[in-house]
């Protein structure tokens, strides 16, 4: 019969599948961060002239461009400055007006001399004149005037009109001219007559200078092309854009060529963005999958780690872009030392260089803080090693400090962008980063692991104080057990360093696995005074194998009370594994008469999980090897080698390192650095004779004793 086909996904593991989709959404959120624009990167708004600048923006690095905005503006107001451009006096008009004018007033002096005409007909005559429109009362004026004086007047007509004539005379300044004409009479004539001539002059001034448009436009052409290209500077850390400004064609120039805002069509910047998430996210994906670091299976420890990157990330968007002085002050590198310092260095140098990356994206000057940023964070993150002091924290920001200041110099020095004062401000701020990077780290990491029970090295030094709070319950409660607790955490101590391992954590961890037998100390023997009733003699077996083992879940639950690093609950549940309660087993073994089928075996295993790291794994097999030594009583060298080879043996046999990465030249290192611990703690000793009476300092049998001592 055929099985139930097995889809893909339901071979993978429960931890692998909740990593995968974490990732996922991890990435989904970096690249949001990455390419939002209103919510979460405010350097890439699409802005437009006539909006209202909502922040300052400012020159990340010194910057020098023609700006063809500007240039324009220039040649625009250079045109506009150019007046219109006229021809020269018509000539030729001028005399015609003239001549008009002068064949005007001959008519006028024919009819005055006309001797058949009747005034009244003169009148009537001058009233229609093709060329004059006179008045009633200056025909009358004309026709009572002297020939003396009517002559100085035709004259002085025409003088003036010629004056006017000879000078450039535009439609648009008829009017004013006209109005000068008064002015230009001569002053031999009374004001009267010179109103005449002034009526008889006006209906002949008309244009004699037209516009012309060609020679305006070659004119504003030349004023525009004398115009040179306009060169706009910025300095680094120059406001080029300050915050409620209306924005012009200019700023949004500015910002573009700066490189503070995004082009119009953003599809290249999301593609680019996609493709670099993809291959960092990728390149953690790998990392942990092969890696498979110890916190990998807990799923709250990758939603914090998860968690912690997009805060970060987001933080840096929104605080670095358009800013000078600014990303380096942003403690970026805080990320890397506090991943370190609740999960270790691996994971932590892996996401250092992603965030790093991801974090100075798209920016003008994203090489440079790029570099910034990643030399930092690993220089700082590989200085504070294993953060068992808070001047690991101050060794660190002094080093993360030094490699920004190295990095400034080697990548903003030599390109001319900074002064000395520029240079010197960026140094400090790349103090400022470091101090504020291992603060930020520091403070973190106390609060989260003393809210959500994480691991760290200032937490584990805290734990190991013997006046620590569960330690003293322990020793007060369970002091047999307590000093076995001491011995074990020797053991693994000695053997952690030489194996490169994290010695504050397993020696913490050796110090509280044990701790549940407190809350029953009298069911093991290590707590039983001399002479005591047992109580295992007044319980089944099995009753009593259920005490035995319960002493590690006693423990989870005192963990738990007492607030207890996650970390330190492996230790207790894993250094029993699965093995058996071998002594009762065997004991209920032998009350069945050897019949298997008659015990229960669940009942007399504990409950596990196996050990999953090697600390556990090495935890089981010194807490089996000083076991094992105390109740055999082994002594000599070779009697605690075989105890320890006994005790490694059997936890191979019995499959509890199968989840670890202990190689055999681990269990080698593990053996002799045992034997050697062990054979120091039960080395033989010179047996003291019994204590003599004292005797009287000066007795006379002291002398004779100390020479039968010399022979």
């Amino acid at each position: 019969m055929n099985s139930k086909p097995t889809h893909w996904w339901q071979q993978i593991h429960r931890h692998d599948l909740l990593a995968l989709i974490l990732l996922i959404v991890t990435s989904l959120t970096a690249y949001a961060v990455l390419v939002l624009p209103l919510s979460l990167r405010p350097s890439s708004l699409p802005l437009r002239a006539g909006q209202v600048s909502s922040q300052s923006f400012q020159a990340p690095t010194n910057v020098e461009y023609i700006s063809s905005v500007r240039t324009n503006q220039a040649r625009d107001t250079a045109e506009r400055s150019v007046s219109p451009v006229y021809t020269a006096p018509d000539q030729s008009i001028s005399r015609r007006q003239i001549s008009r004018l002068r064949t005007a007033l001959e008519t006028v002096s024919n009819t005055r001399a006309d001797a058949v005409l009747t005034p009244e007909g003169k009148q009537t005559e001058l009233s229609r004149l093709p060329d004059l429109s006179l008045e009633i009362q200056t025909i009358n004026l004309i026709l009572n005037l002297t020939d003396t004086r009517w002559n100085a007047i035709q004259q002085d007509a025409l003088r003036v009109l010629e004056q006017i004539m000879r000078s450039a005379v535009r439609e648009e300044k008829i009017a004013e001219i006209q109005a000068g004409v008064p002015l230009l009479v001569s002053f031999t004539l009374n004001d009267e007559q010179a109103s005449l001539v002034a009526e008889l002059v006006t209906p002949f001034i008309v244009p004699n200078s037209f516009l012309s448009p060609e020679l305006t436009d070659a004119a504003r052409q030349k004023a525009r092309q004398g115009v040179e290209p306009v060169t706009q500077t910025y300095l680094a850390g120059e406001t080029v854009v300050p915050r409620g400004k209306v924005l012009t064609a200019a700023d949004i120039e500015a910002l573009e060529t700066v490189g503070l805002v995004r082009p119009s069509n953003p599809l290249l910047e999301y593609l680019g963005a996609a493709a670099l998430l993809m291959v960092v996210m990728a390149f953690v994906g790998i990392y942990f999958d092969r890696r498979r670091p110890i916190y990998y299976n807990d799923s709250r420890s990758l939603i914090l780690i998860a968690v912690l990157f997009i805060v970060f990330l987001a933080a840096a968007r929104l605080v670095i872009p358009n800013r000078a002085i600014l990303p380096y002050v942003f403690p970026l590198p805080a990320f890397g030392l506090l991943i370190a310092t609740l999960f270790g260095p691996g994971g932590a140098l892996v996401l250092s260089i992603v965030i790093s990356i991801l974090a100075a994206f798209g920016l003008p000057n994203s090489l440079d803080l790029t570099i910034f940023y990643l030399i930092a964070s690993l220089t700082g993150l590989l200085s504070l090693g294993k953060a068992h002091r808070i001047s690991s924290f101050a060794w660190a920001a002094v080093v993360s400090s030094v490699a920004g200041m190295a990095v400034i110099t080697a990548y903003r020095l030599p390109a001319g962008t900074l002064d000395w004062i520029g240079y010197l401000t960026l140094a400090g701020a790349s103090l400022l980063n470091g101090v504020a990077s291992a603060s930020v780290a520091l403070m973190l990491q106390y609060l989260l692991a003393e809210f959500l029970g994480l691991t760290t090295g200032l937490r584990l030094l805290e734990m190991s104080r013997p006046d620590a709070p569960l330690l003293q319950y322990f020793l007060r409660n369970a002091p047999g057990t307590y000093q076995h607790s001491l011995m074990v955490s020797n053991l693994v101590e000695q053997a952690a360093e030489k194996l490169g391992m994290d010695t504050l954590l397993v020696r913490v961890g050796a110090l509280y696995h044990d701790v549940g037998k407190a809350v029953n100390p009298a069911f093991f023997i290590e707590n039983q005074l001399p002479d005591n009733l047992n109580p295992h003699d007044d319980v089944d077996t099995a009753t009593a194998a259920a005490g035995v083992i319960r002493h590690v879940t006693d423990g989870v639950v005192l963990a738990r009370k007492y607030r207890l690093p996650g970390r330190i609950v492996d230790f207790m549940l894993e250094h029993h594994g699965t093995l058996l309660a071998r002594y009762h087993y065997n004991r209920a073994l032998n009350e069945a008469g050897g019949d298997e089928s008659k015990v229960d075996v669940s009942k007399f295993r504990y409950p596990g999980p196996r050990p999953r790291s090697r600390e556990t794994a090495l935890l089981m097999l010194a807490d089996n090897v000083e076991a094992r030594t105390r109740s055999e009583g082994a002594r000599t060298d070779a009697e605690i080698r075989a105890v320890v080879q006994k005790a490694v043996d059997f936890c191979q046999k019995e499959g509890q390192l199968a989840d670890t990465r202990f190689t055999l030249k681990d269990l080698t290192v593990i053996t002799e650095v045992f034997v050697t611990t062990l054979t120091g703690l039960y080395h033989p000793r010179i047996a003291y004779p019994a204590a003599e009476a004292s005797v009287p300092a000066e007795s006379p049998t002291l002398p004779a004793r100390k020479t039968a001592e010399k022979k």
